[in-house]
């Protein structure tokens, strides 16, 4: 898969992109990131960006010109490609979006708002826009990490057990069920105790247990809107 992030800021990804599973899937070959500077596609000598608002109103909006530009090139190189809009508006993010795009095994772009927000017309290049929840953050660009984050985890290949994503909190078919608590050694630590079913060998009591667990903290959650 192929991940091309439009934003004003590229060097804000390095270090992220650079580690842990995102470095070790483009390693592998499984990932493939391409940093757009949307200035490269600015306007004039100055490179420009952004103006003000017809209207009026505080701070300013990224213009049409650079982002349409900045968008088709990577159309080009990847035509199939989906295009997302990170913006608070935006449809609420979840494992069941980041599940989908990994399973349609399509090229990504992902456009990064900042400053007021953009001019509404890049919309009509837009596939679909997100959110990652109802905040709003300085720009778009965390919002681009932490999607590509949760889709690349998902692709076959990244992660080390083939389990391993499908027993995560918000998999498979109920969004609202979070993953059973786990332990590792020692079995006590400052007086807190591995729960002895764990110790037990009993592979069936400990399945049962967990899915109580798990179970038990997703009503958890749903009651207190955690």
């Amino acid at each position: 898969m192929k991940v091309s992030i439009i934003t004003l800021f590229p060097e804000m990804f390095e270090g992220v992109f650079a580690h842990s599973m995102l470095f070790k899937a483009q390693d592998k070959g499984i990932l493939e990131v391409d940093l757009v500077s949307l200035r490269d596609y600015g306007l004039g000598d100055r490179k420009t960006v952004d103006d003000q608002p017809y209207g009026g109103g505080d701070g300013m909006l990224l213009k049409p010109e650079p982002l349409f530009a900045a968008v088709e090139a990577q159309k080009e190189k990847s035509p199939n490609a989906k295009v997302l809009l990170m913006t608070p508006r935006g449809d609420m993010f979840n494992q069941m979006i980041a599940q989908s795009y990994a399973d349609a095994e399509q090229d990504l772009i992902i456009i990064c708002g900042r400053y007021e927000g953009y001019d509404e017309r890049i919309t009509e290049l837009v596939d679909q826009q997100l959110s990652v929840g109802k905040y709003v953050l300085t720009g778009g660009e965390i919002a681009a990490m932490l999607i590509t984050d949760a889709v690349t985890r998902l692709i076959p290949g990244v992660l080390g057990g083939e389990t391993s994503a499908e027993i995560e909190s918000h998999s498979g078919d109920d969004m609202d069920k979070v993953e059973f608590p786990q332990y590792t050694r020692p079995e006590e630590f400052r007086g807190l105790k591995v729960p002895g079913v764990l110790l037990s060998g009993n592979h069936a009591e400990i399945e049962k247990w967990r899915q109580t667990q798990s179970d038990e903290r997703s009503k958890q959650i749903k009651h207190t809107g955690a």
